[in-house]
């Protein structure tokens, strides 16, 4: 009688023991104090950027790119053109230093001629202070509208984008330079929510009868396979704009940092998202006869659990293209 109560009381101090061990390692990886920007910058360089933090690009620049592409003439043998921006939310730019060989969105990119920028948000290039929060709705909407939070007015989550400054979604289908674009996300802070960025370009577009759809998915599966079925239409949209979100939801929960290995994990996991994405594009049967624009990018980095504030690691993106 007394083996058997010393086994139960020794396996509940196991029990407790483990929960408090496992409890410690989430909350170093959430309270990282070895995040440091010296071994941010040494990540940052294993990762073979064309440029340096102080060259950064403005992430703004992505808009004019993409208008740039849609403006040139098309090279001999092409058709149409096509453009798709794949964006991998929260992710950092030193932790692409994890990039894969194999089923990465970022790789494939690479292996085909690509160039990889460092870039930056918060409206102004570090160290001066961010202008602008380094979330995930001023990060964006300056991609989609190539204006700062001046301009467009999203300093923050949960602003409504007034009609002054339109995005790439709509901008592209009134001037009538493609035909069709679509938005897919999870977050319904972006088009669903009251204050959501863009319900007032959503029903903007809908009241016009403009082809620009807003898709939102389940989870981060979801919109690949909702991506994946757009890309597998013959007449598919000729401007594509895709988020996955695992890096953020990694970060927010067990925190941004190059020592966390869930965050490393949740970075293999948005690639290989990519990956499909690309191998999906690749998969048309009339890729041959199109002029594809690729863009990977981030919207914002992160510090410990959170986003917004000015530090480097919150600041820096990165822009991945097959275009020069």
């Amino acid at each position: 009688m007394n083996k058997k109560c010393i086994i139960i009381i020794t396996a509940s101090v196991l029990v407790a023991v483990l929960t408090i061990t496992l409890s410690l390692v989430f909350t170093r990886y959430q309270w990282d104090p070895n995040d440091t920007e010296e071994l941010y910058l040494s990540n940052v360089a294993k990762v073979g950027y064309a440029n340096t933090i102080e060259t950064a690009i403005p992430q703004t620049e992505i808009y004019n790119m993409v208008n740039a592409h849609f403006n040139s003439s098309l090279a001999e043998g092409k058709t149409e053109k096509k453009a798709i921006i794949i964006g991998y939310d929260g992710c950092r730019a030193d932790i692409l230093a994890e990039m894969q060989s194999e089923n990465s969105g970022i790789k494939a990119l690479l292996n085909d001629g690509a160039r990889i920028n460092l870039a930056y948000c918060g409206g102004v290039n570090y160290p001066e202070k961010n202008t602008q929060d380094t979330s995930t709705a001023p990060g964006w909407c300056s991609i989609l509208t190539g204006k700062w939070a001046d301009v467009h007015g999203i300093n923050k989550n949960y602003v409504v984008k007034s009609m002054d400054t339109n995005t790439l979604l709509t901008s592209l289908v009134e001037d009538g330079k493609a035909n069709s674009s679509s938005f897919i996300t999870k977050w319904k802070g972006h088009f669903v929510k009251r204050k959501a960025t863009y319900v007032k370009e959503k029903a903007y577009a809908e009241d016009k009868n403009l082809a620009v759809n807003y898709v939102l998915s389940d989870d981060d599966e979801n919109s690949v396979a909702l991506t994946t079925q757009e890309l597998q239409k013959a007449d598919c949209a000729d401007f594509l704009f895709v988020i996955y979100e695992p890096t953020d939801a990694i970060g927010h929960s067990k925190g941004f940092s190059y020592n966390n290995p869930k965050y490393k994990e949740a970075f293999k996991t948005a690639d290989s998202y990519g990956y499909d994405t690309i191998s999906a594009i690749k998969s048309r049967p009339t890729y041959d006869q199109e002029d594809w624009l690729i863009v990977i990018t981030s919207d914002h980095g992160g510090l410990k659990t959170q986003h917004g504030k000015a530090s480097l690691q919150e600041r820096m993106t990165f822009i991945v293209t097959n275009k020069g």
